[in-house]
């Protein structure tokens, strides 16, 4: 079994045999360019675990053919190879993506060490795409992902009650993918070949609703200068997704009853009725009950809307979905900002894991949006994250009593030997939470004098 594909790219013939006879006896695929242009096509056209290129080449030098190599395989890889070291080559090889630097006559022993962690680092990195492929594929219904026993209850209605003709009322907060588990209902049916229309009737000003859901006639009301075919209209055969439905008026609670109840409406200022097969779907995040008994929801159109009632729990109460649904928005992220290969680090995933999270999924996605987009690095931290997930970490920094007198300096030596030792000084979590690079707080110690409490 090969242990990996490794691409060598000299311009001398004799470097590339003996390093592709020597890799090859060490078990690896290997394959050879002499130029900048034949290593791009090789790299376009097949699967490369590594690449070692050589520096100093005619044409095309190593770090141009680098460059291009890190586009064409964003992730890979490159070792530059040179007999011309300097200081100045390295900083530049590393400096434009280069993973290792090495000098020629090779010692057998330290490339084989090289090219060793890095193929196996590949390896891990591969397999760990594929088990977040796995992980998505096998906790997701559609768009909803979760692997909690509360979202699995939610995908088991789903495909229960999809391929009927019920109406369904989801509840939920908001941020908890009301309008995903509409879609996935409608995709698992019978219609789903037909139209999917979604009405946001909170979003819809009041004075408009009724038109946009029932339509209306050529001069029907002043501005009505063509005939508006409404949304209701607009899913026939197919299925309506009414949300936020606690946010109607009354009148509207009235005319959509009729409608519930008869399957037929008129559009505002016509005569003729008009019949629809349509399935119904519709959401709230408000507290139905409450609003009835307050006289503000008709209880004859919640048993209407309430036949069957999928209800889908908040971020909050199945944390262990948390995991899951970061991979799959750093699938999603990563791709969109051309950053491969990034990763939360052990301190900011503490920080998502324990965020209430009053947004929801919708909050967390945003805030993984953020931090791809934001991070310098290739490791997400805490001070990558939305600064009202961070307080979270913020807020666990110890308090430090300030006696009168003490200069800033004496203030800021005690609260950071109060932070490093209230972390057992562990100088990355102390920097998340002190807000500073560690770079910044080793100058600190350094400045300080500062040294760990015996235990």
């Amino acid at each position: 079994m090969k242990k990996g594909k490794i691409l060598v790219v000299d311009d001398e013939e004799a470097v590339r045999s003996s390093l592709a006879d020597w890799l090859a006896a060490e078990g690896y695929e290997v394959m050879t360019a002499e130029n900048g242009e034949t290593a791009w096509s090789i790299a376009t056209d097949h699967e490369i675990d590594l690449a070692l290129v050589d520096l100093k080449m005619p044409r095309v030098n190593g770090i141009d053919v680098l460059r291009k190599l890190i586009k064409i395989k964003p992730g890979l890889p490159v070792v530059i190879i040179t007999a011309f070291a300097s200081v100045d080559s390295a900083v530049l090889a590393m400096k434009e993506g280069a993973v290792d630097y090495v000098v020629k006559p090779f010692n057998p022993d330290e490339i084989s060490i090289i090219i060793e962690r890095l193929t196996e680092h590949q390896r891990l990195v591969k397999e760990n795409t594929m088990l977040r492929r796995e992980l998505t594929r096998r906790y997701r219904v559609r768009d909803l992902i979760g692997k909690s026993p509360k979202m699995a209850a939610v995908f088991e209605m789903i495909k229960t009650v999809a391929p009927t003709k019920s109406t369904v009322f989801i509840r939920g907060e908001s941020g908890t993918g009301k309008e995903l588990v509409a879609r996935a209902i409608h995709g698992l049916s019978l219609r789903n070949n037909e139209s999917f229309i979604a009405a946001a009737c909170g979003a819809i000003p009041e004075t408009l609703l009724e038109a946009e859901l029932f339509g209306y006639e050529k001069g029907a009301f002043t501005g009505a200068t063509t005939q508006h075919m409404g949304r209701i209209e607009m899913a026939d055969k197919g299925t309506i997704f009414l949300d936020e439905i606690g946010d109607i008026s009354p009148k509207t609670q009235v005319d959509l009853l009729r409608f519930l109840q008869e399957r037929e409406f008129r559009r505002i200022g016509g005569k003729e009725l008009i019949k629809v097969d349509i399935r119904i779907i519709a959401a709230t995040n408000k507290n139905i009950e409450e609003m009835i008994a307050n006289r503000q929801f008709r209880e004859d159109l919640y048993y209407r809307l309430n036949v069957i009632t999928i209800t889908i729990p908040p971020l909050r109460e199945r944390k262990e979905d948390i995991p899951i649904l970061i991979e799959h928005f750093f699938t999603k992220y990563s791709v969109e900002t051309n950053k491969p290969g990034l990763r939360v680090s052990e301190d900011a995933m503490k920080v998502l894991m324990e965020y209430h999270w009053p947004g929801n999924v919708r909050e967390l996605e945003n805030t993984i949006e953020h931090a791809i987009v934001v991070t310098s690095s290739t490791e997400i931290t805490v001070n990558d994250l939305p600064a009202q997930v961070a307080q979270i970490i913020r807020s666990a920094a110890p308090t430090v009593q300030v006696p009168s007198g003490q200069s800033l300096n004496d203030i800021e030596k005690a609260y950071i030997s109060n932070v490093l030792n209230s972390n057992n000084w562990n100088i990355k979590r102390s920097a998340e939470i002190l807000g500073i690079n560690r770079v910044t707080l080793y100058n600190k110690i350094k400045l300080y004098q500062l040294k760990k409490t015996a235990e």
